[in-house]
Parts: C-alpha cells; structure tokens; sequence
C-alpha cells in the first residue's frame, strides 16, 4: 500500500525521500539573501543600482521612460525601498510624502516573487491612501494595481513628455487602506 503520507500517492513505503530526490532534481533548491533597504528623503545611496534596473527595464519594455535628471531628483526628494537579493537590485518603489508612487520597478526575473505587492504593502502601511500613474499602454502594471485594489479615476491624455496618455490610480480611502493590505498579505 502507498505512503498514505506521499503527496503523489507511492507504492513503496520509502515513498517519501524518493519524491523528494525527484522533486529535488526537478526543482533544484535555491537560496538567495534577500535584503531590504530604505533610501529616505535626501538620500542617494542606491539611485545609481535604481537607475540602472529602471533602464534595463526601460530597454526591453518601452516604459519607465524618464530622463536621467528627472529621475535622480525625484529619487532624491522620496523615500526608496529597495529589495536585493545577493546584493543585486531586484525592486524599488519611490513614494513621495503623500503617498504618490513616483517609481515602482521590478526586474523581469524577479517579477511573481511578491515583491512588487510587498513595496506596495509598505508604501500603504505609512500612507493613509496610495496613488500614481501608470501608461494606458501598460497592461502588465495595470493589471498588477487593479488586482491589488487600486482604481482608474481619471484618465490624462498627453501626460508623458513622448505624449502618452496615463491613467491616474488610487488605493483605498483614509479607513480601509490598511485592512485591505493587511487582508491581501494573509492569503
């Protein structure tokens, strides 16, 4: 009879470590140290590693499209958290001091981590509600916001300096913000 215990249901009563050499060789463990960092108001510690990911993501996506200048200053005038897994740069979110998402980039590879929802989880838990823009053209951001509960309000035609049109999106009002992250992180 199987391991009544075996996820795939083995015949031998070894079952188990023999699923978990085959799981093992089919899904070889990885460890990587993830760090989080903050870089607050003023700061610049990481915005060249922050440029660098935007650009990259820049180059193979068409979006995040800001010039050097105008990046490094509004950098500079928010609070950074950064994610770093074996010291390489993996995500980032800039947020202003009301709450306005200026910056929000995870690197292609990295994306379905959680890591996105997370920089998103913190921003809301020190802001009473969220907003930014995203291109109409962005369908992956998007859709990411819409399924974290953010909602289109308005609609800008022109707003980027090569003339794209944006959405303006907002998270949650003054009461509910909080418990809807606090609900979206337990599932």
């Amino acid at each position: 009879m199987g391991n009544p215990n075996s996820a795939f249901g083995s015949p031998a009563d070894s079952g188990a470590p023999v699923e978990l050499i085959l799981l093992s060789a089919i899904y070889p463990s990885v460890s990587v140290n993830v760090e989080k960092r903050v870089d607050g108001p003023n700061e610049t510690d990481y915005v060249d590693s922050a440029w660098r990911l935007k650009e990259q993501i820049h180059l193979e996506e068409g979006v995040l499209k800001q010039r050097r200048g105008f990046f490094v200053d509004a950098y500079r005038r928010s609070t950074t958290h950064l994610y770093f897994e074996d010291k390489e740069l993996v995500a980032f979110g800039s947020v202003r001091r009301d709450g306005y998402i200026l910056f929000l980039a995870v690197a292609p590879e990295a994306r379905g981590r959680g890591y996105g929802q997370q920089l998103i989880a913190e921003i809301a838990d020190e802001h009473p509600t969220v907003s930014c823009h995203a291109r109409t053209t962005n369908k992956g951001a998007l859709g990411f916001y819409r399924h974290l509960g953010f909602r289109i309000t308005r609609q800008i035609d022109n707003y980027y300096e090569d003339n794209g049109d944006a959405y303006y999106l907002k998270l949650g009002e003054e009461s509910t913000i909080r418990e809807r992250f606090s609900e979206l992180l337990r599932r």
